[in-house]
This record gives C-alpha cells, sequence and structure tokens, in this order.
C-alpha cells in the first residue's frame, strides 16, 4: 500500500512570501495555479482571494477580489487591470498597481501568497448531463483533491457538481455579487457536519442551520445546497472551493485541546507546510500558520483569515510542524483550551514517507 500519490507536494500547494514594489510587477512561480491567497504582514490589510474561474485582473468587467475578513461582494473597483493576479502555465504574476489598499504590491510591505493548483476545466449542463440540479463550471485536480466550482442560484435546494471523483472533506462557499458570509462546511465538524457550519469571515462557533447544506453530505460528485442566499440566492453567482482529503498531502481533521503548554499532537501524515485551525465550539478567531513565514520551529507568527491585522509574533501561536504532524506547545484558546474542540485544514511539505519509501526529515 503507497503512503502517499504525491511525493512533491508543492507541485499543488506552495507557500511564497515576497516583498512589494508597487512600481514592478512580481513573478511567483508555480505550475498551474488556481487559487491565490494573499496577505500583507506588515500592515493591516485584507485577506485577498483571486482564483482562475473568476479571472485575476479587473479587465473584460472582472471582479477578481474576495475578502475573507468581510463578507462583502467580490470587488474590482479598488484595483486596476494591472493590480490583479495574471494565472499563467508556469507561474503567477502579481500586478504593480495595488490601488493603494496595501492589496499585494505595496511598496516595502512584507506578504504572504499561499497557491493552490488546479487542473482541468469543466462545465456541467444540469438538464442534459443529469448530473445535479443546478448547473455549474470551474477548474478541478483529482490528483490533488481541489476544485473550484462556479454556480449560480436557483433558490430551492438542489445539487451541484463539484469536478472530483472523491468526497470532499471541506467546502468553503461565497457568494459573489453581494454581501454574504463565507460559508464552511467540514466533515469533522460535529458527529453530523452536514448540519452544521461554520463562518470563514468570523469567529463565531458552529451553529445548526440545515438550510445551509440541505442536512445533505456531499458525494464523490455532487454537493448539496439548500435553500440559504448565502448558499442559493435566485440567480445569485456563487463560488465553491471544494477540498477532497488526499493520504500524504492533505489533511481535514480534528481534536480536543488538553490546555497544557505541552499541548496536543495532531497526526497529518505529513510535514506540514500550511496549518489552519478553528475552534468550533467556541468564538475564536481562525489562525494559520505556515512553513514559510517560520521556517524553523517553534512556528510563531500568526494571520487571521477572518481579520485584517497584520502578522504577529508571540508565544500564543507556539507550534511544531514535524514530519508527521503538528504539536501544540501553548495553552491558548485558538489552539489548545482543555476539553475545546478544533477543526483544521493541513497541506504538507513533504509526506512522511513517499511512494517509494523515502522519509520525511525534521527540521
Amino acid at each position: 500500500m503507497a503512503y502517499t500519490t504525491i511525493d512533491k507536494p508543492s507541485d499543488y500547494f506552495d507557500t511564497k512570501v515576497y516583498t512589494g514594489t508597487q512600481s514592478n510587477n512580481i513573478t511567483l512561480t508555480m505550475d498551474n495555479v488556481g487559487w491565490v491567497w494573499m496577505k500583507n504582514r506588515t500592515n493591516s490589510g485584507n485577506n485577498i482571494l483571486m482564483d482562475v474561474v473568476r479571472g485575476g485582473n479587473n479587465s473584460n468587467s472582472q471582479k477578481p477580489v474576495l475578502v475573507s475578513n468581510t463578507g462583502g461582494a467580490e470587488q474590482g473597483s479598488d484595483i486596476t487591470a494591472t493590480g490583479g493576479v495574471a494565472f499563467g502555465s508556469t507561474s503567477t504574476v502579481i500586478g504593480s498597481d495595488n490601488g493603494g489598499y496595501n492589496y499585494n504590491n505595496s511598496t516595502s510591505s512584507s506578504y504572504v501568497a499561499w497557491h493552490w493548483g488546479t487542473g482541468t476545466s469543466f462545465t456541467n449542463d444540469a438538464s442534459s448531463t443529469s448530473i445535479g440540479t443546478i448547473d455549474s463550471a470551474g477548474s478541478a485536480s483529482d490528483d490533488s483533491g481541489f476544485s473550484i466550482v462556479s454556480y449560480t442560484g436557483t433558490g430551492s435546494a438542489g445539487t451541484i457538481k463539484h469536478g472530483l471523483n472523491s468526497v470532499p472533506s471541506m467546502m468553503i462557499i461565497k457568494r459573489r455579487d453581494a454581501t454574504a458570509d463565507w460559508i464552511v462546511y467540514h466533515d469533522k465538524n460535529t458527529a453530523a457536519p452536514e448540519t452544521d457550519y461554520l463562518i470563514l469571515s468570523s469567529t463565531a462557533a458552529t451553529a445548526d442551520y440545515a438550510d445551509h447544506f440541505n442536512d445533505t453530505a456531499p458525494t464523490s460528485s455532487l454537493f448539496t445546497v439548500g435553500s440559504d442566499a448565502g448558499v442559493n440566492a435566485s440567480s445569485g453567482t456563487f463560488i465553491a472551493y471544494c477540498f477532497a482529503e488526499k493520504q500524504g498531502y492533505s489533511k481535514f481533521g480534528s481534536y480536543k485541546g488538553n490546555g497544557n503548554a505541552d499541548g496536543t499532537f495532531v497526526y497529518t501524515g505529513f510535514k506540514p507546510a500550511f496549518f489552519l485551525v478553528k475552534r468550533s465550539d467556541s468564538t475564536t478567531s481562525w489562525t494559520l500558520l505556515d512553513n514559510k513565514r517560520d521556517p524553523f520551529n517553534v512556528t510563531t507568527e500568526r494571520l487571521f483569515p477572518n481579520e485584517n491585522v497584520a502578522g504577529s509574533v508571540g508565544t500564543n501561536a507556539n507550534t511544531d510542524f514535524l514530519s508527521n504532524g503538528v504539536k501544540i506547545r501553548v495553552n491558548h484558546n485558538n489552539f489548545n483550551t482543555s476539553g475545546g474542540t478544533y477543526i483544521y485544514m493541513a497541506f504538507a511539505e513533504n509526506p512522511f514517507v513517499t511512494s517509494t519509501g523515502v522519509p520525511a526529515t525534521a527540521r
């Protein structure tokens, strides 16, 4: 039995750090990038999300920017055509004009950009294919278990093709044309995750609500949306980021905090490159760590998807990235309160053991 099908995770996910210039484009090398999430580390500024399905710049009436720390509609008027992201086959290019909003290329600011690769474009006319009940289109990589799905709502509960051949473990859905929460499905969020939801743009704890996912878990071909306007408003436009777990590359799990500075160990089966965590049973911020802002243990620089604050370094985020998981080294509500329930999303720097038997090394 293979340990992993992905020996080089950076082919599908990578973190880039760079310094802004505002006067020059910045090229970040990675093949087939489909989704870029960027954050100014030096100054306060929004978490900026752009993807290849919606388009990366402000030309041809594209509105490329979504902001995870607010529920606002997608926007394009705050950046010019040269201030977006050009998605290429071997790189992404950060534009030279950031519109003065510290988005992605402000002079002398330090930035982080998380990149996910996608794969094959797809279009699904539900009435002709009999797959689902709501039309969808997007880009999907079944190898890495990631798809970007665009659809228009109907206002009535329905099913949508997600483009993968495996069941999504996590989905993040955003209404594009109006103010609405970022709705998160996570398959380890309570014993019946299809009945519950989290909000990426909020500190709120898990809540029960049937009209988001119609109390129906996703399948290997479809996900279900209810009638709520945040996921399925009639004539509303939506984007969904769907993730299926891949051994040795990605993990979507949960753990219990122990309230101890020698905290919980979270087994992922790989050396992490990216770790996003949220206490699901209480009001806390989402917290994001990665291996490029902190290349050595202990990992301490925090960013918060639901906040527009600069990156901060402190013992409240003390965490080790090990060869096979994450070791929490702090008693803090965002990571490790005694009895607290946490959900997480993690991607690999290296698998614990490659398909040819090569083990990961500790850092």
